[in-house]
């Protein structure tokens, strides 16, 4: 017999996250989530596995690599596109002014933006994002509510499978 939870749900569309945590989820997992279609518990037990911690710890923050590692173990591969630490943050692109230029958009992009004083992960695909605050799902980056934030970095996210 297979686990439920190491299946991911099958769609010819974009996933809706999948929280079965029963609590808050932070966007790490809720984009990874939305990525593999694995529930929010699944890619929480991935990037634990990455920090070496318990299964079952709480995840409130992750890093490009924790993200990366969890990914790759849940078969997707994310490349470094671009990156504007260099720039001061009113100099980096936001959201909005990074849409209207050509991209794939058949590839999902993981974009790092600010946040108030903390990052944030978003996932775009097309005209579509999803996040934690789309409550996980996927909605037009026009109506969304982070058009006018600025982006530290951006990842391609290809399947490996």
């Amino acid at each position: 017999m297979t686990d439920a939870l190491s299946q991911p749900i099958r769609t010819s569309g974009l996933n809706k996250v999948k929280n079965d945590t029963g609590r808050t989820a932070f966007c790490g997992p809720y984009i990874l989530s939305a990525l593999t279609g694995f529930p929010i518990s699944r890619v929480e037990r991935e990037v634990n596995r990455f920090r070496r911690v318990a299964d079952t710890a709480p995840i409130k923050g992750t890093s490009a690599m924790e993200v990366a590692a969890a990914a790759t173990e849940l078969g997707w591969e994310m490349t470094l596109q671009d990156s504007f630490w260099h720039l001061e943050k009113k100099e980096r692109p936001t959201l909005w002014s990074w849409m209207q230029k050509p991209r794939n958009a058949w590839v999902y992009y993981l974009l790092a933006i600010h946040r108030g004083k903390d990052g944030h992960w978003i996932l775009v695909k097309g005209v579509k994002l999803c996040d934690t605050y789309t409550d996980g799902k996927w909605q037009f980056v026009c109506d969304g509510p982070h058009r006018g934030t600025r982006i530290m970095e951006i990842y391609q996210l290809r399947s490996r499978g």
